[in-house]
């Protein structure tokens, strides 16, 4: 569905490296349990237009990822929760990985006072990190040949569930 929907004339403004991002990124994804229900939706403020990585199948409405596709490039977003229990991971990945996590991008300047209702913080290498979430994750100029570095961050916090055996009372 994805390679069709690429193929449609509003997204002929796309270079064809943001449309394969688009299509493998949509495709690992769903390899993943994660749909967008094959709605590419209004962007909003975030770019022209926008997908949404649900659970497939899931009750809930949990958002696990986006995908915002620019004027000129695609940015890959990630909806993240205790990343203090995965900074030996971020610690390990690509530079440009580490960067979205470290980085100045997103930085919280409290302006909502000390505590921010909408703030992420999380330490990594015993030092404390304070973003604002709705500028936080994001990989402003996502390229295929991230996939694999973003699927497996996607993968550290996104691990299928194991599904443990019912005991028997004997």
């Amino acid at each position: 569905m994805i390679q069709e929907q690429m193929q449609e004339g509003r997204f002929d403004f796309m270079r064809a490296c943001d449309k394969a991002f688009v299509i493998q990124m949509t495709e690992a994804l769903a390899a993943q349990g994660y749909t967008y229900g094959d709605t590419i939706g209004d962007g909003i403020c975030w770019g022209r237009y926008m997908l949404i990585f649900r659970k497939a199948g899931a009750k809930s409405k949990k958002v696990a990822a986006r995908i915002y596709i620019r004027e000129d490039s695609v940015a890959f977003r990630l909806f993240l929760s205790d990343v203090t229990s995965h900074a030996a991971f971020i610690t390990h990945a690509p530079p440009y990985i580490q960067e979205v996590f470290v980085g100045p991008q997103g930085n919280c300047k409290h302006c909502r006072g000390a505590h921010c209702q909408f703030q992420k913080s999380y330490e990594i290498n015993g030092v404390k990190i304070e973003k604002c979430n709705g500028e936080t994750f994001t990989f402003p100029a996502a390229r295929v040949e991230q996939i694999p570095d973003l699927i497996a961050l996607f993968r550290e916090f996104y691990a299928p569930k194991r599904r443990t055996a019912k005991r028997s009372c004997v």
